[in-house]
């Protein structure tokens, strides 16, 4: 009987042990298995190892010798220098560690070491020494690249390469191979024994990316089967066979001010063969800001309501809800359809809980109250839904049922209602086959004409009393400004005193001559709307508010908008509020404001000031924030691939896809034997982020 199990505890591994284990877990290691899928960071070329009589300033180096000596310093200030001699036949160098003093009983004289890090010229002794990045005791390991591994306090570089090569030795033919052999021919895939050996113990380089490659292509090619069959599933349902009268809307968009563009035609089109369709539709539409989703949000809900169904559209904010409401609205003018706001400021006054008399409902999550009764709910769209949280999309999915069952029996016996996520944030590729994998998607590529590209200009503190200048003749001619400040949690008590402070600087001593009004969360309801009523009725010529206005505000008049302290922003959420400029028919103009230091906030503002393409901005944004930070950490909602990275794999992401794709075409439900291996996996590995 075989008793190695790829689910055994680390504890039990030879050599680790529960002291030991308590430590990996700090780095995501319990079981055999998260040793085995643990990526090297990067590996060490020990072919490379410079002699120390030949080391040279500002070069990075391995080195090894034997120790000499062992001096440990303390300077003023409590800061201690830890310097160990090194020797070997060509020469000798000190090695130095900063503020590290713990580690000199760890050396003694004679004892072997290899050591990484750069080459200075101290600044005391005007002598070479090498500041130390990584060293180890040489104990004459066999090993041309040495894997080197994430390390936390009590872990050491031989050690985890020792339970690696444990796990390695003893576990590695525990592994199953999930893969069929056509797709490993297909798509030059390793074995997977060979790829986990090759990727911690490349006997060269070339080994490490082939071996990558395979291990990456499992993680993605389980998690495609599993969104493609839940799409799959979807696509049974039994959903609302809309009939659509496409005469009454072509009347309907013909008395619009504007021509739809090519884009939202194409959109639209899609749109309304879903509603016809008779499985519920689940769509994704992608649109950069000022696109015109809303419009055709608008014409599907009159499809859905045209066939004696209710419609509800769900925004993430009281503010955006409102946006929504009085556009909406204003385009069903003369429709006969009732349109009703439903916030929790609306709720609060109205009590309102019977729905049946109205056609369209918009509102925020008080629209999925339990108090809140639908009659008979046909279409649910959800805007900016990854305000909500993306893991929540299939809990707002499930509450769409309920809500379309509540007076038609049981969830989904009667009907399940269409659903159409919208979103302004535009989701590069990697991540929409990643996170949006079952949804069918659209988008939105071409903006209504007129409109003129947004000018964007970085404003160093040297020239900010220009702009404040250059306002001031915008002002003049009867034009309005934003000026956004930040406001993030760690800081917010902070943030938005200064935002506060920031309005009465500029209502004082820059702008005493003009009104200037400030907008932030922590406002009432009622507020909010008075000022923001105000700004849009001219009342106000400045509005200093914090993110708050970051979707949904429509102020055609404003045209500039000023980001006080841009390097505390996403890219992402910086070309969000440039959106809310822009919107007339005049020159609008984007001031970033700041002190960007670091080389990612300097990219930040560069990618601002360089393109206005909403999507090349997220693909910036996304390489240097990373996913989780891209869509919010606590949100992000982002399955924990063993090894795969949506970013640097995303060639492979699109290949793992595709492979998902044709073997579902062979097999629609993986009900053929061999592949039962597979049905398992995806349960086991993704099993919480899919839903199963």
């Amino acid at each position: 009987m075989n008793d190695k199990r790829l689910d055994t505890p680390i504890q039990y591994l030879k050599g680790v042990g529960p002291k030991l284990a308590k430590v990996l877990k700090k780095v995501g290691l319990e079981t055999v298995e998260d040793i085995l899928y643990f990526v090297p960071r990067e590996y060490e070329d020990r072919t490379q190892i410079v002699p120390l009589g030949k080391v040279q300033p500002a070069d990075f180096v391995i080195v090894k010798g034997l120790v000499a000596s062992v001096n440990n310093q303390n300077t003023r200030g409590r800061f201690s220098v830890l310097k160990v001699r090194l020797e070997d036949r060509s020469g000798y160098i000190e090695a130095v560690w900063f503020n590290q003093p713990y580690l000199s009983g760890l050396f003694s004289h004679g004892m072997k070491l290899i050591v990484s890090g750069r080459v200075e010229m101290s600044e005391y002794s005007g002598t070479m020494q090498l500041v130390v990045r990584e060293f180890e005791i040489d104990l004459g390991e066999d090993l041309k690249f040495v894997p080197r591994y994430p390390l936390t306090k009590g872990l050491y570089p031989k050690k985890i390469r020792e339970i690696v090569k444990t796990a390695v030795n003893d576990y590695l033919k525990e592994i199953p191979d999930l893969l069929p052999e056509e797709i490993k021919t297909k798509y030059a895939l390793l074995d997977i024994e060979k790829a986990i050996k090759k990727l911690h113990f490349p006997d060269n380089l070339a080994e490490v990316e082939p071996a990558h490659k395979r291990l990456a292509f499992d993680d993605f090619f389980v998690f495609q089967l599993g969104l493609l069959l839940r799409r799959k599933k979807t696509k049974k349902t039994p959903g609302i066979a809309f009939e659509i009268d496409q005469t009454n809307l072509d009347l309907f968009t013909n008395q619009l001010p504007f021509e739809l563009t090519k884009a939202q035609q194409r959109v639209l089109s899609e749109i309304l063969a879903d509603m016809k369709g008779k499985h519920p539709m689940s769509r994704l539409i992608q649109g950069d800001v000022g696109s015109g989703k809303t419009i055709v949000a608008t014409i599907a809900a009159l499809a859905a309501i045209q066939n004696g169904y209710q419609v509800a559209i769900m925004a993430p904010t009281e503010i955006l809800a409102q946006q929504h409401y009085t556009k909406v609205a204003d385009f069903l003018s003369g429709q006969n359809v009732r349109v009703k706001l439903l916030t929790g400021t609306t709720q609060r006054k109205e009590q309102v809980s019977e729905t049946a008399e109205w056609n369209l409902l918009i509102g925020t999550h008080a629209l999925i109250e339990e108090k809140v009764q639908f009659e008979k709910l046909g279409l649910v769209i959800i805007d900016e839904q990854h305000r909500f949280g993306v893991l929540q999309r299939a809990k707002l999915k499930q509450k769409a049922c309920l809500l379309a069952s509540r007076r038609s029996g049981p969830a989904g016996r009667d009907f399940n209602p269409d659903i159409i996520f919208m979103t302004a944030t535009p989701i590069p590729r990697s991540l929409a086959f990643t996170l949006y994998g079952d949804l069918d998607r659209s988008i939105i590529d071409e903006m209504p004409p007129g409109r003129t590209p947004i000018k964007t200009n970085y404003v160093p503190k040297s020239k900010r009393k220009s702009s404040y200048g250059f306002m001031r003749k915008e002002i003049e001619q009867g034009r309005q400004i934003f000026i956004v400040c930040p406001l993030v949690e760690e800081s917010e008590k902070l943030d938005l005193k200064a935002a506060m402070e920031e309005a009465v600087r500029l209502q004082e001593d820059i702008f005493p001559d003009y009104k200037v009004g400030l907008l932030h969360g922590r406002l009432k309801g009622e507020e909010k709307e008075r000022i923001m009523n105000e700004f849009k009725a001219g009342k106000l010529h400045i509005l200093v508010s914090t993110t708050v206005i970051e979707v949904g505000i429509d102020i055609p008049n404003a045209s500039v908008m000023v980001v006080e302290h841009a390097e505390r922003f996403g890219l992402s959420q910086l070309h969000q509020l440039r959106g809310r400029i822009g919107r007339g028919v005049d020159q609008s103009y984007c001031f970033l404001f700041g002190d960007p230091k670091t080389e990612e906030a300097k990219e930040r503002v560069k990618a601002m000031v360089e393109s206005t393409d909403g999507f090349h901005i997220a693909e910036v944004d996304l390489r240097l924030r990373g996913p989780g930070d891209f869509l919010g950490v606590r949100q992000s909602g982002l399955p924990s691939f063993r090894v795969a990275d949506i970013i640097k794999d995303e060639e492979i992401l699109r290949e793992a896809r595709q492979a998902a794709k044709e073997l579902l075409k062979a097999d629609p439900t993986l009900k053929a034997e061999e592949h039962q291996l597979l049905k398992e996996s995806i349960k086991s590995m993704y099993g919480k982020f899919l839903g199963y």
